[in-house]
């Protein structure tokens, strides 16, 4: 019984209590995350590939 009572509160829980994203929200958001990680690829792309020439930079001095 105590687990048919769990799912009925989780159940119940969803349905009355959340308050679920409107579509266009949703896709907003999807946006706005989408966006912020290519934007975020970008900046790592750029340090990595900064780093790389710094360091054979570096290694072709011989250090």
């Amino acid at each position: 019984m105590r687990i048919k009572s769990y799912f009925s509160d989780v159940y119940n829980e969803l349905v009355h209590k959340v308050s679920w994203p409107t579509w266009s929200e949703l896709q907003g958001s999807a946006t706005i995350v989408m966006i912020a990680s290519v934007i975020i690829s970008v900046c790592i792309f750029a340090m990595d590939f900064s780093f790389r020439h710094i360091m054979q930079g570096i290694y072709s001095f011989g250090f």
